[in-house]
């Protein structure tokens, strides 16, 4: 027999589970459509999680500056009494030649050096033989001779010290000086 507190409690459940609404499995939800404004600010406050940070300005370095560039190489080195560019220097007067006629308004000075062998006008001479063949490569590469002078201090300026022949080629040379 039911007694009246089961009849309730049937009772109750019945009216609590018709109050359910059960969707079917194979509808979807509808989607509301919203409008989300996205304001991008012109300037943002800095809060403390946040750094001011500093434009950051590119500027166009000259290639002269460069350690570590083609242009970093600015010596020819020479034969024992010769003054013809070998093959293995001719990238360095190639790569001067090249920024020398981009840039018009750059000068260089061509300095020719010898070895401490020799005397003093007989290496005067050969510095001279040599940075003039530096000024006539650029020049045949279009540098104009405006640009460039060569000048020769014989052996008063080496490059290593020492009477060996590590030192000596160290100072058979000629420097390109900007």
């Amino acid at each position: 027999m039911f007694h009246f507190k089961h009849i309730t409690l049937i009772a109750s459940s019945v009216i609590l589970l018709s109050g359910c609404n059960t969707v079917p499995l194979d509808t979807k939800p509808p989607i509301e459509d919203r409008k989300v404004d996205i304001q991008t600010p012109n300037t943002v406050a800095p809060t403390d999680n946040s750094r001011n940070v500093s434009e950051v300005v590119t500027r166009s370095t000259d290639p002269l500056d460069d350690p570590q560039g083609v242009l970093a190489k600015r010596s020819v080195y020479f034969d024992l009494d010769g003054f013809v560019v070998k093959d293995e220097y001719k990238s360095v007067v190639q790569n001067h030649s090249q920024y020398l006629t981009k840039n018009k308004n750059r000068k260089i000075i061509i300095q020719g050096n010898t070895d401490e062998r020799g005397g003093s006008e007989y290496n005067l001479a050969l510095g001279q033989k040599r940075a003039e063949a530096v000024r006539k490569s650029l020049g045949a590469l279009g540098v104009s001779d405006s640009q460039m002078e060569a000048v020769s201090f014989g052996k008063e300026r080496p490059k290593a010290q020492g009477s060996n022949e590590e030192a000596w080629a160290e100072n058979r040379r000629a420097d390109i000086v900007y």
